[in-house]
């Protein structure tokens, strides 16, 4: 595999939600785990028949706005129930559920996740005002990630 495609693989982690990524080929084997801290450490097999030791090398770190944790935003935090893609309207044309500074009750669909080709009305767990919302429209939420803050 050439530097260039592992360069690629690297900044695609680092900049995505993928914790790990995996790739067999004829030629050996990768694989590329993103550390806690924006760092992406990549393992490189050799093909069986040459039975040598595994090459070990560390990607360079990701940007400081990639790497930095983000802080902790007060009041409550609405999570993902499920891995799928994260809407704010029921159709593209249509008025989002919710948009900040709007009270919402508990019970409300505040969002919708797409999983599988089932649309998953997202509700409220908890009454409050929404002071920000966290995901983009369109973008893959992952289980527990944070998508809206209430208070």
């Amino acid at each position: 595999m050439d530097l260039r495609k592992l360069k690629t693989l690297i900044d695609l982690v680092s900049e995505s939600n993928v914790s790990e990524l995996e790739i067999t080929e004829a030629e050996g084997k990768v694989r590329i785990v993103k550390g806690g801290v924006g760092m992406a450490h990549m393992n490189m097999m050799q093909p069986q028949a040459m039975m040598q030791q595994p090459m070990q090398a560390v990607a360079a770190p990701a940007p400081a706005a990639v790497a930095a944790a983000p802080e902790v935003p007060a009041g409550h935090t609405v999570k993902s129930p499920m891995v799928g893609t994260f809407y704010r309207a029921s159709s593209p044309g249509a008025k989002p559920f919710v948009e900040v500074g709007q009270a919402v009750k508990e019970g409300d669909t505040i969002c919708i996740i797409e999983a599988m080709k089932i649309l998953n009305e997202i509700e409220a767990d908890k009454s409050g005002t929404v002071t920000q919302i966290l995901c983009e429209n369109g973008q893959a939420v992952e289980y527990g990630q944070a998508l809206f803050m209430i208070e």
